[in-house]
Order: C-alpha cells, then structure tokens, then sequence
C-alpha cells in the first residue's frame, strides 16, 4: 500500500475538527496527524509534524486562515492547503487563492467529496467547485482590463514576455481550455486529440511557466491571455466549468 496522506485539520470549533478527523481516520491512505485551533498554532503544528495536506478555517480569532496559508507556504512550499470554510464571498475567495491555497471548498461538502479532495490535491492538483471557479475568472479577467491585479508574496511572479512567448499554438489551446474548467477527457474531445497528449501539453505548460497546478494555471491564463486570440470562454463553449481535480487516465 502506498504511502499514507498525512493531513492537518484546523478550525476555532472542536467538534468539527474532531468530526473531519474521524471521517478522513476511516480511510485507509489518511493519517490526520494534528489538530489546531486557531492560526498560530496551525503553523507551528505545521512544522513541527509536516502535514501533506492542510484543511485550513479562514474565520479563526487571531492569525486568520489566509494569514496562516501564507506563513506555512513560505516554510513548507510542497504543502497542499485546502480552504474549507462557510464564506463564498470574492474577497475570501481572491485571499485564499493569493496566500497559496490549492483548493477552496464549502463546509457543506459531502463527506466524499471532501475525500476525494484531500487525495486530489496530495497528488499535485488543485479543488476548486464550479461556482468558485466562475468567481476566479471573473473577477481576474475583470483586474485585467483594469489596473491589473496586485503584487502580493503569496502569489507567483508572472513569467516574462519572452516565457509567455515560448507557449505553441497548440498549448494556448489547451491552457484556454484549462482555464475554464474542463477535464483532461473534454480538453481532448474539444480539440480531437487523444488524452495523454492533452497530459503531456499540461506537463510542458506547467514547466514552461514554472506553474504548480491548475489553480495557477487558470490565474495565469487570466492575467495573460494575448489579444489577439479568442477569450478563453470562447474557447470551450457549451462547457460548464466543473469541479477540478479531474481524471488524468
């Protein structure tokens, strides 16, 4: 059996974090391995135990869950921090994601998509739900064509023109694609090509623009589409973005 995920469980009230822990105790590749209370304490149990993954409370007395993300990252990169709280506002959505967060998810998930989230993002890629994501590009596309977004220390630095240039025809293709929420599986349909290739394009995008997974990869697409090519919501119409991770079989 492969090795077992180890997760943190942080949040201000004792029963949910207790509740999450039996759940995900139940599974044969989860350890939860620490519990925390409010901000402070999840970074220091962060380093002290090195959890895989992070189920990190925003709305925490003290160091917030933003604040938290951002002071765990810049200790332990290779992290995984998944937002699981009951606000949906933009504001919370937009910090999340800037301190380093690879997944935002309601506290109203069902026990198995909260699963099934843990083991997405341990594998390297991000969670979000579809409303989460409408938000994203909206509200990115919309700093775009303003003032552009903000420099903040949790978010990556944007490759330069001649990093952006080094993109082919063919990947623009597909980051547009990714960018709006489709699947390995419906990047192939929509562009006629078999699945590995789509995985293997993905690969070569993420290296090229040093991008860690899908959440950037769409924030990067958003903040650098060229102009003279389709938006990317022209690129996938009739498809809804969906839940992310997705199947890479």
């Amino acid at each position: 059996m492969s090795q077992s995920i180890r997760v943190m469980v942080v949040d201000d009230q004792a029963l949910v974090c207790q509740g999450i822990r039996t759940i995900l105790d139940l599974e044969d590749d989860m350890t939860v391995v620490a519990t925390a209370g409010n901000g402070q304490e999840a970074v220091d149990k962060a380093l002290m135990y090195a959890p895989d993954v992070i189920l990190m409370d925003l709305n925490m007395p003290g160091l917030d869950g933003v604040e938290s993300t951002r002071r765990i990252l810049q200790h332990m990169p290779d992290c995984r921090i998944v937002i699981l709280t009951v606000f949906d506002d933009d504001n919370h959505v937009f910090d999340g994601v800037l301190a380093g967060a690879t997944g935002y998810l309601m506290k109203d998930v069902s026990t198995d998509e909260l699963i099934q989230a843990v083991r997405a993002v341990a594998r390297g890629e991000a969670m979000v739900t579809p409303k989460v994501a409408m938000k994203l590009l909206r509200e990115f596309g919309r700093l775009k064509k303003g003032a552009g977004v903000p420099d903040d220390p949790g978010l990556e630095p944007v490759p330069t023109d001649v990093e952006r240039d080094r993109l082919t025809n063919r990947e623009w293709d597909i980051l547009g694609c990714l960018a709006s929420g489709m699947s390995n599986r419906e990047i192939a349909e929509h562009l006629h090509i078999a699945d590995g290739t789509v995985k293997n394009h993905i690969c070569h995008i993420f290296d090229k623009l040093q991008l860690r997974d899908r959440t950037q990869a769409a924030l990067f697409a958003t903040r650098n589409w060229p102009r003279n090519r389709p938006r990317m919501t022209d690129r996938a119409l009739g498809h809804r973005p969906r839940d992310l991770p997705v199947d890479v079989q």
